[in-house]
């Protein structure tokens, strides 16, 4: 017979955090590569998604509570995460994230990258690209930490460009 993985989700809190408004905190141990939550929501086609976003982030401009829950599944569906039964969608971004996010068997899965200390808050990278890099702060405060939310995979062309912006403020040319 077969083991069943433990279920980590149920040892999550939601709380206020320091990073952004709300985040989900682990109140027992969770160890390295444990299924900790499943990302979930409504199924949505891709070619609807862009729509949503746009919505998503209308009302979150003039609430200032709401974000876009958008996580993308595969070529043909997204995942919208923006209902209240997701308490996934509450876990925030960092640049040095204790969790990933990973697709297992056609579902969304936060796991464990190490193992997580009760009280600590659940991150992980969100995977941005660096087409909207300015619109996404990232409040994350640690280390590798460039103040924009980027993919790890980007962060080195983001420093760059955030290198030559700091430069070109520091010298402005003269017309």
């Amino acid at each position: 017979m077969k083991a069943k993985p433990a279920d980590y989700g149920k040892n999550l809190r939601v709380n206020r955090s320091a990073k952004h408004g709300r985040g989900v905190y682990a109140t027992a141990p969770i160890p390295r590569a444990a299924k900790v939550i499943e990302y979930v929501g409504k199924l949505v086609p891709v070619k609807d998604s862009d729509g949503i976003a746009e919505k998503q982030m209308t009302r979150a401009g003039k609430s200032g509570t709401g974000h876009v829950y958008l996580f993308t599944l595969n070529k043909r569906y997204d995942i919208d995460g923006n209902v209240p039964w997701n308490k996934a969608r509450l876990i925030n971004h960092s640049c040095d994230p204790n969790c990933e996010a990973q697709i297992i068997q056609g579902r969304i899965w936060v796991t464990a990258k190490r193992k997580i200390a009760a009280g600590e808050e659940l991150t992980y990278d969100y995977g941005f690209n660096m087409d909207s890099w300015q619109e996404h702060v990232c409040r994350c405060g640690t280390a590798k930490c460039l103040g924009y939310i980027v993919s790890a995979s980007r962060r080195g062309a983001l420093a760059r460009v955030l290198k030559k912006k700091q430069t070109q403020d520091a010298n402005p040319v003269m017309r």
